[in-house]
């Protein structure tokens, strides 16, 4: 231990007497907490004087790190960073990443309208007087909160629980005494960024939420029921979070331009510290190797303690590969739609009518059709960027715009600004689609998608008047298909571990109404003033805290159970048919969703209370699937946190991971594989289950047992699967194996992909 103290110092003292002035950069530095030298008293006083002996002070410790996390972040040059990597004391050394956030219909939509009856007042159990009040506590990592919203009213709420270590920091527009017994913690994070921006930190350092988006997706998560809730009248109802008896902790690691890693596993090393039971991340990007991936290590030790990371896949879809947060010990979300639309239409001077989607947009043009302006020779203009349009050309008339370049509110802006009474925004076939997504514009807009768009542009480029009129939104429920998987929710496979299929389930996360914060408008631009209590938004943000809010029920119902027994039951109960009975579709090609769009399926939280089987994991499990990612040792023992691991004990295969999915992994040199998993009885005793197996034709799929029988709950059975390439495999094909009998339908997707090398 005193060696690795005693090569510490002596690369300090090299690095002194050799300066380089270079610009210093934040860095994550995992230690080894075994080799703490007897001479220090703590970790801090250990890195504390690391730094001093580096760079003279220890004005550089940024954080330390001791539970999601063992380490501490640092401002340093660059060829410190890297000389501290040979020390043996030190596991790994990371450089500070940039992410990003991941941006009511929905409890009736999910049947969780009575969260189970676990609370009392609530339910089919509501007379239960003696009923206990389950304190189940959501730790958020976002942008912040705002705490006047009535999403956080307090009534009727017991004592905040005694276990519970957190706190509510100050701030200049933040005073601890406005959290309750609702919103129970807030903090914030902001050393990572600061260094970031060079020190020129203009923002205010508070826990306060300047963005929105932290207040809409803790709302989502768990607000507390708000009568007459709407966003300028549209999707007017009861606001509420999955579950709204939740407590919440706010922990703000996100700001304008964005979130650092050491700032966000200074929020969860906080969360874990604090007592949280599930904690919702809607923010990613930056996904590395899992022993540099800040995120993946710490969600790991979270794991260990009992704790569920939900996470948000991302919004960079239709991109096969593009999928954020995909740690097999991380619940991955994509997004999907409702079954609410806000229709909006637009009629030609040719007669012809087309149906989209907007919001809001003033009183409307009237029912007189103007001139259509589309400006198809100049690129800025026909996108309608900022200061692209000519007034005289545009003054009362609707402007078509092409998507991309800037936003789509940005682009309304703009219209407005330079006198056009509407806009007819379409998409091309690089950007959107046939997504639409209503925003709440400043003028009266309807959003359509390509192949409209394609119609309209050639209309405007051939009729010698063309003429438009936008006709306001209303609102549409009981849409059918739905859910659809969105365009923007980010897919699989992930590839720093293939053989685990990513994502895990589908959420809602589109025209989502939550609380908003006051300090922004629903547009988030400058020049728009007005201000909403609610806000319609769309993002795998907005999925995740739905899958949070589930989870936090379900540590109520069942809190003995395992964070892996309630994956798996959610998971596998999870529904692949839409509500027109046909399979779930994407909306990027309107075809049926692919595995690695779709995960396991829309989450069913009703169902996934008496899953009957669950697939169970260990965190032993989880390191004998790191073991396997033919990584260095050190690399192993950087994800797991466990310095004495060996791997003597490692899977053969990355997919022989217990997981209640399958991502089978084919090629020209690979045609068979075997996985083998094991299911516990989580349902009644002696019960029989029987096999159904789906596959596409170019793949052979051969289960054995195909029967398996249970005498007691709690016992376990397994069964192995051989899968053999036929011809080429296709990834939008997939398939499932499903073990039923008359109570229960326990199903795991199979995704299929090729690798040809």
């Amino acid at each position: 231990m005193a060696s690795s103290a005693a090569r510490l110092t002596f690369l300090a003292l090299f690095l002194l007497a050799f300066p380089c002035a270079m610009a210093k950069k934040t860095y994550i530095v995992q230690m080894n907490e075994q080799s703490i030298p007897a001479t220090f008293n703590t970790n801090r006083d250990w890195y504390s004087a690391s730094l001093q002996s580096l760079a003279s002070d220890d004005t550089n410790l940024l954080y330390v790190y001791s539970d999601a996390f063992h380490g501490y972040a640092a401002s340093l040059e660059p060829h410190q960073a890297e000389a501290l990597q040979s020390s043996d004391a030190v596991l790994g050394v990371y450089e500070d990443v940039m992410y990003h956030v991941h941006t009511t219909r929905t409890p009736r939509w999910l049947k969780v309208e009575d969260e189970f009856g676990l609370w009392p007042g609530t339910g089919s159990h509501s007379k239960e007087a003696h009923q206990p009040f389950p304190d189940v506590i959501i730790g958020l990592l976002d942008t912040g909160i705002w705490p006047e919203s009535k999403s956080f009213d307090d009534t009727g709420y017991p004592e905040v629980p005694a276990r519970w270590k957190g706190k509510c920091v100050s701030g200049p527009d933040f005073d601890p005494s406005l959290c309750n017994k609702k919103l129970i913690g807030a903090s914030y994070f902001d050393k990572g960024y600061i260094q970031s921006l060079d020190g020129n930190m203009t923002e205010v350092q508070t826990p306060r939420d300047h963005e929105g988006h932290g207040t809409h997706t803790s709302t989502t998560a768990a607000g507390s029921p708000v009568a007459n809730a709407s966003l300028l009248g549209s999707a007017r109802g009861v606001a509420r979070g999955m579950a709204p008896h939740a407590r919440v902790a706010s922990y703000k690691v996100c700001w304008k331009l964005g979130c650092t890693s050491s700032d966000i596993l200074a929020g969860m090393d906080q969360a874990v510290r604090d007592g949280v039971d599930v904690i919702s991340m809607s923010l990613g990007g930056g996904d590395g190797y899992y022993y540099n991936t800040s995120i993946a290590i710490g969600a790991f030790s979270a794991m260990e303690k009992g704790i569920l990371l939900s996470a948000s896949a991302g919004n960079e879809g239709p991109l096969p590969g593009t999928l954020s947060n995909g740690a097999p010990w991380i619940m991955t979300v994509g997004a999907a739609t409702l079954d609410r639309n806000f229709p909006a239409h637009a009629l030609l001077g040719n007669k012809m009518q087309f149906t989209g989607a907007a919001m809001c947009g003033g009183s409307g043009m009237g029912n007189k059709l103007v001139s259509l302006v589309y400006n198809k020779g100049n690129v800025n203009a026909s996108l309608c960027t900022a200061g692209s349009l000519d007034r005289k050309a545009v003054h009362g008339k609707v402007v078509l715009c092409n998507r991309g370049e800037i936003s789509r509110v940005e682009k309304g802006a703009e219209v407005l600004a330079a006198g056009g009474v509407g806009m007819i925004l379409v998409n091309t076939p690089e950007n959107g689609g046939e997504e639409l997504l209503p925003d709440c514009h400043m003028i009266p807009t309807v959003h359509l998608g390509t192949k409209a768009g394609n119609v309209i542009r050639e209309y405007a480029k051939t009729d010698r008047n063309p003429t438009a009129l936008v006709i306001p939104s209303s609102e549409g429920d009981n849409v059918r298909p739905a859910p659809v998987v969105t365009n923007f929710s980010s897919r699989g496979p992930y590839y720093q571990s293939a053989q685990i299929l990513k994502p895990d389930v589908i959420a809602p996360g589109f025209n989502i109404l939550a609380s908003w914060t006051d300090y922004v408008s629903p547009t988030e631009l400058d020049i728009d003033k007005r201000k909403v209590q609610f806000n319609i938004i769309s993002g795998t943000s907005m999925a995740c805290p739905h899958v949070s809010g589930v989870v936090a029920l379900f540590k109520a119902a069942h809190p003995k159970w395992s964070i892996s027994a309630i994956k798996s039951a959610l998971m596998t109960t999870a529904y692949v048919h839409d509500n027109t009975r046909k399979p779930i579709s994407d909306e990027a090609n309107g075809g049926p969703a692919s595995p690695f769009a779709l995960g396991a399926g829309h989450i069913q939280p009703r169902k996934a209370l008496s899953p009957g089987l669950i697939y169970d994991l260990t965190a032993d499990d989880y390191i004998a699937f790191v073991c396997s990612l033919n990584y260095t040792l050190k690399q192993v023992q950087s994800v797991v946190r466990r310095t004495n691991v060996t791997c003597s004990t490692k899977l053969s295969d990355p997919g022989q991971l217990n997981y209640p999915s399958f991502s089978v992994v084919l090629g020209p040199n690979k045609k068979v594989v075997r996985y083998t998993r094991e299911v516990t009885n989580v349902g009644d005793a002696k019960s029989v289950y029987r096999l159904a197996v789906e596959a596409p034709s170019t793949v052979a799929v051969r289960v054995r047992p195909s029967k398996l029988v249970f005498e007691k709950v709690g016992e376990k059975q397994r069964y192995s699967v051989l899968f053999v390439a036929k011809n080429k495999t296709d990834e939008a094909h997939g398939g499932s194996i499903t073990w039923m009998n008359h109570q229960h339908r326990v199903r795991s997707p199979v995704g299929f992909s090729w690798d040809e090398s």
